[in-house]
C-alpha cells in the first residue's frame, strides 16, 4: 500500500491522535506536547472553519522565523492542501499556542522571495516535508503567522 492510501485508509486514527495531542497539550499548559524528544516542535492552532464556522484546533509543526511563526501546509503530500490551511485563509486573525504561551496571530501566505528563504528552514526543522514536496505536484505552501 502506497502512502497515500495509508493516510487515506487511517485518517480517523490520525485525527483521534491529533485529538489526544491537542488534549494532553492544553490540560499541560504546553508542557507536553510542544517539544517531544526526536521530534519537532509543535504549537496548536486554533482556527475556525471556512464553510462550517466551527472552532476547531490543530497540532502543528513550526518554524520560528523571528517574531513570526511559520507553518508548512504539506499534509503530508497529500494532493490539497490541508483544511486549516482553507480555513485561514478565510478568517486569518486567529490564535496560536506556542509552549505555555498563547499570540494572537493574523496569517497570511509567504510571497515567492519569501517561501525561498523560509523553505529550507522549515527542511531543517523536518526534513520529512522533502518528501512530500516530491509526493505532490502543488508546490507546498508556507503559511507566516504574524504577532497582532
Amino acid at each position: 500500500m502506497d502512502y497515500l492510501n495509508w493516510v487515506e485508509n487511517n485518517w480517523g486514527l490520525l485525527g483521534r491522535a491529533m485529538k489526544g495531542h491537542t488534549a494532553v497539550y492544553r490540560a499541560t499548559g504546553g508542557r507536553i506536547g510542544h517539544r517531544v524528544p526526536g521530534a519537532p516542535p509543535m504549537l496548536l492552532l486554533d482556527h475556525v472553519g471556512a464553510k462550517s464556522g466551527a472552532k476547531r484546533t490543530s497540532p502543528l509543526v513550526y518554524v520560528r522565523d523571528g517574531e513570526n511563526v511559520v507553518l508548512v501546509a504539506s499534509k503530508g503530500g497529500y494532493p490539497k492542501n490541508p483544511g486549516w490551511f482553507y480555513n485561514l485563509e478565510a478568517n486569518p486573525d486567529t490564535e496560536v499556542q506556542v509552549g505555555s504561551q498563547h499570540r494572537l496571530v493574523h496569517a497570511r501566505i509567504a510571497n515567492p522571495e519569501e517561501r525561498k528563504r523560509l523553505w529550507p528552514m522549515a527542511l531543517k526543522t523536518y526534513g520529512g516535508y522533502a518528501d512530500y514536496q516530491k509526493r505532490t505536484e502543488r508546490e507546498i505552501p508556507l503559511v507566516i503567522l504574524e504577532p497582532r
